[in-house]
């Protein structure tokens, strides 16, 4: 379907644009920014006045849970979610049952994503068989397969033998390694941050040196063997230090934060609410600070960190319960909220959510360029709306935020030129 999206502002950082254009959509594809192709014909037209036209946002980290988990959640429950919130591009991780370590489950992920025709979904094999940390897992039977990475998140439960091992093979074949920079044993049973928090509380904490030993370690196996290395949902000051020294040096270490971790912090899960049990953990101030300042200086990109989960997840005592948030709805308005504080500038956000994680994946979307995929979100940013059930789309609803009112809503979003969300 030929669509003309009209005045609307367009803001692509990739492209330096910003400004008041039209966009014109064929065969899937940009046809144009700005000025009317020749002999093009529009069957659909979309009015975009007060409204910002920007790429389909692309999330590095997000777990679905299909197959093996559909009490939590199913592709078609959080694709759904996602395009509600912009994304067009959502990157699976492999925590699944069975793991997505081979390529029949690769194909099945596809499959399913295709039946449910929202976002895309971008499967990232498992670095090991089984996520075990013992055997290494066939990646470039899974690169052929379309997984774009392998990972070994959501945890980190291999040895350093297997994971130089495992990189070298990476580099072999030219494959992304996606990591969460984790020590087990330095976590040990940790379920928050091991700071004054914990101790008012009486809850084992997590150190930041659980987070900073694993990124020394990975950034000096990936320096000796040359692979790529992008690690993900970092949490500490210490950590954007770390990486910031790294990436002057080597282009090929990339990392992002989760949303949720630019706005909230350990004092938040002062009430014991197991929603805000996370992992990593919701760190200090200042940890909290110096990543929005790694967001800001473009050390680091911002994912979603998404992990829905069932209602009894949650329901048990603090340190028995499940870490994590469903959170690939509030991660525009959290982004548009340091906006409105001056502390991102909107060119900042965009790119941190769109071409930042795209150039990480080498994917030629996050972009509105002539001949790309036409996979963009239009967003309404004085919108305000209440997060709960009846406007929540993914089938896990453990979050925070419910019973907050935000401010920023995506009302359309298009998936290689089909619209696919219409508020």
């Amino acid at each position: 379907m030929n669509i003309h999206i009209k005045n609307g502002r367009v803001i692509d950082p990739a492209n330096a644009c910003d400004a008041v254009k039209d966009v014109y959509i064929a065969n899937g594809q940009i046809q144009s920014v700005g000025e009317k192709p020749a002999g093009f014909v529009a069957q659909q037209s979309i009015d975009a006045s007060n409204k910002w036209v920007l790429p389909g946002f692309v999330d590095l980290n997000a777990s679905l849970r299909e197959p093996g988990y559909e009490h939590k959640a199913t592709i078609q429950s959080e694709t759904k979610a996602a395009v509600s919130a912009g994304y067009t591009s959502i990157c699976c991780l492999p925590d699944t049952q069975p793991v997505l370590d081979t390529p029949s489950v690769v194909q099945l992920i596809l499959d399913k994503a295709a039946l449910a025709g929202s976002a895309k979904v971008l499967p990232l094999g498992a670095l090991t068989v089984g996520l075990q940390g013992k055997a290494l897992s066939e990646m470039y039977a899974l690169k052929k397969a379309g997984c774009v990475a392998v990972s070994q998140a959501p945890n980190n439960t291999i040895d350093n033998q297997i994971l130089r091992r495992a990189l070298q093979y990476a580099s072999t074949h030219d494959l992304l390694v996606i990591l969460k920079p984790e020590d087990i044993s330095i976590k040990d049973d940790g379920c928050i941050h091991d700071g004054s928090v914990s101790s008012k509380l009486g809850l084992s904490g997590i150190p930041v040196s659980a987070e900073t030993v694993a990124i020394a370690q990975m950034i000096e196996l990936a320096e000796e063997t040359g692979a790529r290395i992008h690690l993900t949902g970092v949490s500490s000051a210490r950590a954007v230090t770390m990486i910031a020294r790294a990436q002057a040096t080597n282009d090929a270490i990339s990392a992002d934060v989760h949303a949720y971790q630019l706005s909230l912090t350990e004092f938040d899960v002062g009430t014991f609410d197991a929603n805000y049990h996370t992992s990593p953990p919701l760190r200090s101030v200042e940890d909290r600070d110096a990543l929005v300042a790694g967001v800001a200086k473009g050390i680091l990109s911002v994912s979603s960190g998404h992990r829905p989960h069932e209602a009894e997840a949650k329901q048990a005592p603090f340190p028995a319960t499940e870490p994590g948030i469903s959170s690939l709805e509030t991660v525009l308005p959290l982004m548009l909220t340091l906006v409105d504080e001056g502390i991102l500038d909107l060119s900042q956000m965009v790119s941190r959510l769109t071409d930042g994680p795209s150039v990480t994946l080498g994917l030629a979307t996050g972009r509105l360029s002539e001949g790309a995929p036409a996979d963009l979100c239009i967003v309404d940013p004085d919108k305000t709306w209440l997060v709960d059930e009846e406007h929540w789309f993914s089938q896990g609803i453990n979050t925070p935020y419910l019973g907050h009112q935000m401010k920023g809503k995506v009302t359309h979003t298009l998936v290689n030129g089909h619209l696919v969300f219409e508020e």
